[in-house]
């Protein structure tokens, strides 16, 4: 064999095992910055993880504040509004004219023959054997007349009633009646 075969045949020795050795070499350090990469990613989402739970923590305590200033304001404005109406129109027993001047008394002009008043509802027609009837407690109030609910009883100077009790207009009386049964609890005679 002659001299430039021979460089040949060891240039393509040197070939086929340097070229695998040197792709190896490299795939190895492909290996290690795609690892890397991993890991970085990883921490990535790591962190970004706990800045999403930090965030919806800080929104969570946000909303929670926001929530208990508002149902704070609301009982304020709850308790002054009440404050405000019960010492301006309060009920008071002598004095005959205290409705005057209140919204829900609008349409009231008085007694009538065979009508009942209650108010913000209007006057209503009335069985003649009720009108003027005197109600008692351990009575009950027909139910065609059990849907006429007092909204504020503070007006009356009423505490809230129990519950499964509700105070009804019934004439010129306030009753307060089992929503059940129309069992009469109490009777609050001459409102009006």
């Amino acid at each position: 064999m002659n001299r430039f075969t021979k460089a040949a045949i060891l240039g393509l020795a040197l070939a086929t095992t340097a070229a695998p050795l040197a792709a190896q070499a490299q795939s190895r350090g492909d290996r290690q910055e795609r690892r890397d990469d991993r890991r970085d990613y990883r921490g990535d989402r790591r962190d970004d993880r706990r800045d999403y739970r930090s965030d919806r923590r800080d929104d969570r305590r946000d909303y929670r504040s926001d929530r208990r200033d508002d149902r704070r304001d609301y009982r304020d404005d709850r308790r002054d509004d009440r404050r405000d109406y019960r010492n301006d129109r309060r009920w008071d027993r002598n004095n005959r004219d205290w409705w005057r001047g209140r919204d829900d008394f609008r349409d009231y002009r008085g007694a009538r023959h065979n009508q009942w008043y209650a108010p913000g509802y209007g006057y209503y027609r009335v069985e003649p054997r009720y009108y003027g009837y005197r109600w008692q407690r351990g009575g009950y109030l027909p139910s065609a007349y059990r849907g006429y609910y007092v909204r504020d009883p503070y007006v009356y100077g009423l505490r809230p009633a129990p519950y499964g009790y509700r105070y009804v207009y019934a004439g010129n009386d306030i009753v307060m009646i089992a929503v059940a049964t129309g069992l009469i609890a109490s009777v609050l005679y001459n409102v009006f």
